[in-house]
């Protein structure tokens, strides 16, 4: 782990436990007060900690989902039912924990379909084969973290304004991250920029975890409401905005965290490159467009009440809370992946991706 990195994470974020029957998260809501590791057993725990974003961020969704499926495998007994059609049902029950996120059914669907191709061998066998599939996508997120994170820094200049919204540093992947992989890298080979972070309502991802992350590695950041993103970029103070994802599709639009695509309309508007950034295992050639991706609407509470004293709103009051919005493909300059940096039409160089 590199010494930046280093500096954000005490520990993996997500691993499993010692005795491979259980998952130790670091519950991501406590922070930035608090840390605190969870060890999820039950496969309502495991649920739990994904729906109500004890962890998050698409990578390590699907990297907690892995193991997850892998240490219920490993509590089966004979009285459960057979293997694998628990192992199915312990699959799609995870799997309705979030609906946007691809990695999440990314992973799970990779996890059963490894399994389910050695069903002839003794079941011993076939967890010990899981156990290494579920090791190996994570690696492979380590891995894909530190090419986007090449990539994206080569759209970087010394000195430059950047502007994030939610968060999609170590937290929400393996190690640097994917959108703010290129900011950590740069550090540390010396490069200094400066972050606006918004601050990502209702859940306060950047106030919280952004923010966090990068004073933590020591990166100038300045934390903004995200309805202060115009007056910084109309300021100068921009010169790229990167974020993160949960889903591609085939076409280039994009779900990302409710709020990214009024940042890609301004940063538009003002002329500032607006980069996202996510490996291969986000993108979705099965989903044509950004109408095809299901949004998750959450909880009203979470707009009422969550971070008050006493609700902030009228009792009663209606309350429309979808997770994330979709960017058009028209108002994105780039995507990055671990493979290259992919332009419009996206239509082409995404499917060029899994050529």
């Amino acid at each position: 782990m590199s010494d930046i990195v280093k500096q954000v994470l005490f520990s993996e974020n997500v691993r499993l436990g010692e005795d491979e029957t259980s998952v130790i998260i670091l519950d991501q809501t406590q922070l930035p007060n608090r840390t605190v590791y969870l060890t999820l057993r039950t496969r309502q725990e495991m649920y739990d900690a994904i729906r109500l974003l004890r962890v998050r961020g698409a990578p390590a969704i699907g990297i907690c989902a892995a193991y997850c499926l892998y240490a219920l495998a490993r509590q089966w007994n004979h009285r459960d039912g057979p293997f694998f059609q628990v192992l199915h049902e312990n699959k799609v029950f995870l799997n309705a924990s979030r609906p946007t996120a691809v990695n999440l059914s990314w992973a799970l669907e990779r996890m059963e379909k490894l399994a389910i191709s050695r069903s002839d061998r003794p079941i011993r066998e076939v967890l010990a084969l899981m156990g290494q599939e579920c090791r190996r996508i994570h690696a492979e997120d380590i891995e894909m973290c530190k090419a986007i994170s090449e990539y994206g820094l080569s759209l970087l200049k010394d000195g430059d304004g950047i502007l994030t919204h939610c968060n999609a540093g170590p937290l929400a992947t393996s190690r640097y991250g994917t959108a703010l992989g290129p900011i950590l890298l740069g550090r540390e080979k010396g490069m200094d920029f400066h972050v606006y972070a918004d601050e990502t309502r209702p859940l306060l991802q950047g106030a919280r975890l952004t923010a966090w992350e990068l004073q933590k590695a020591g990166v100038d950041v300045t934390l903004i409401c995200d309805n202060m993103a115009s007056i910084v970029m109309r300021n100068g103070w921009v010169q790229a905005c990167f974020v993160g994802c949960d889903r591609v599709a085939a076409n280039g639009d994009v779900a990302n965290k409710i709020g990214t695509s009024g940042v890609a309309i301004l940063a538009k508007h003002y002329g500032i490159p607006f980069y996202v950034l996510g490996p291969t295992s986000t993108i979705d050639l099965r989903c044509p467009d950004g109408d095809h991706i299901p949004i998750e609407l959450r909880d009203s509470a979470e707009l009422r009440e969550m971070w008050y004293s006493e609700p902030m709103a009228p009792k009663g009051v209606d309350c429309y809370n979808p997770a994330f919005d979709v960017t058009d493909h028209d108002l994105i300059s780039g995507i990055v992946t671990e493979k290259g940096v992919c332009r419009a039409p996206y239509t082409e160089s995404l499917a060029a991706l899994f050529a």
